[in-house]
């Protein structure tokens, strides 16, 4: 009879919420000056103004400084609630004080995942002006996102599935056929670029065979002349990018290195407040260091 070893687990977080002072939170990053102008920060702030803080700022407690925390996640969050007026806020307190550990954790949600979730709000009953207003998004936006992939093949859609396109790329996939939207979606997650730049190139490169009756492939006034040559050019960035890989990956590896030791270099509480109280103007630099993804710029934490 084979026997089950007993296992010790820690919590990674204290059983209950915390209410937590404001003014004794310490965070552990510094927002740039232009955060409050983003429409990040104003869709947060909206969201906060309809439905409430639906996800709580994760905290350590400082042990060098008892009635003080470090604010872990949430840094948008509790500044907002500054603005707001409040003077406190229900924490989720971390038994681990690692400061990337949450922000590393976190997926951005896609256009296609918002889609999924404007959807089934509606489906619970939820007005079409709530949702409009806690996404801080006008009525026509949602609307719009609603019918995003409407004329989009289910195959183009799992492959854009977590991807940041812009909503224009989707009218632009669907002026193709399917087997075209399937090509189109593979070349932009290989390449990794979603502009609508590259899907308009894409979409002017497209034989008049692969393209839904009525939709043009190329702007008003481009000569034949310049769609071969626009052929070209895409032909010669294509194998272009393929020929920087070999350095790309090695360069990669030199970031990944780098940011690896930097993040465990501030993972060190004492290393943190030394660099927060002597130096933050470095401390941000290290920041932006640590927080940059391999392949794609990975936005602000909220």
């Amino acid at each position: 009879m084979n026997t089950v070893a007993r296992r010790s687990f820690t919590l990674g977080f204290e059983p209950e919420l915390l209410v937590v002072p404001l003014a004794a939170l310490m965070p552990v990053k510094t927002l740039r000056p232009t955060v409050k102008a983003s429409h990040k920060y104003a869709q947060i702030a909206q969201s906060i103004r309809e439905i409430g803080l639906v996800e709580p700022p994760v905290v350590a407690r400082d042990l060098a400084a008892p009635g003080r925390y470090l604010l872990l996640d949430g840094h948008l969050r509790v500044e907002i609630l500054k603005d707001e007026g409040r003077t406190e806020v229900e924490c989720l307190v971390s038994t681990d004080d690692e400061a990337f550990t949450y922000n590393r954790s976190v997926n951005r949600i896609s256009p296609v995942m918002e889609r999924a979730m404007i959807l089934r709000a509606l489906e619970r009953g939820v007005p079409e002006a709530k949702i409009a207003a806690a996404m801080s998004l006008e009525a026509v936006s949602v609307k719009r996102r609603m019918k995003m992939l409407v004329g989009i093949c289910d195959e183009a859609t799992s492959q854009l599935n977590d991807k940041h396109c812009p909503l224009a790329v989707f009218d632009i996939l669907r002026k193709m056929k399917p087997l075209r939207q399937m090509a189109a979606a593979e070349l932009m997650v290989q390449h990794n670029n979603f502009s609508v730049a590259y899907a308009s190139a894409i979409l002017a490169g497209t034989p008049s065979g692969d393209l839904v009756a009525g939709a043009k492939p190329a702007p008003k006034g481009v000569t034949p002349a310049a769609m071969a040559r626009l052929e070209r050019e895409l032909d010669n960035l294509q194998a272009a990018v393929g020929a920087v890989q070999d350095s790309f990956s090695r360069d990669n590896l030199h970031l990944t290195v780098a940011k690896g030791y930097l993040r465990k270099l501030l993972t060190n509480r004492s290393v943190l407040l030394f660099l927060g109280d002597r130096y933050p103007e470095l401390l941000e630099q290290f920041q932006a260091i640590a927080d940059v993804a391999a392949t794609e710029p990975a936005d602000a934490a909220a």
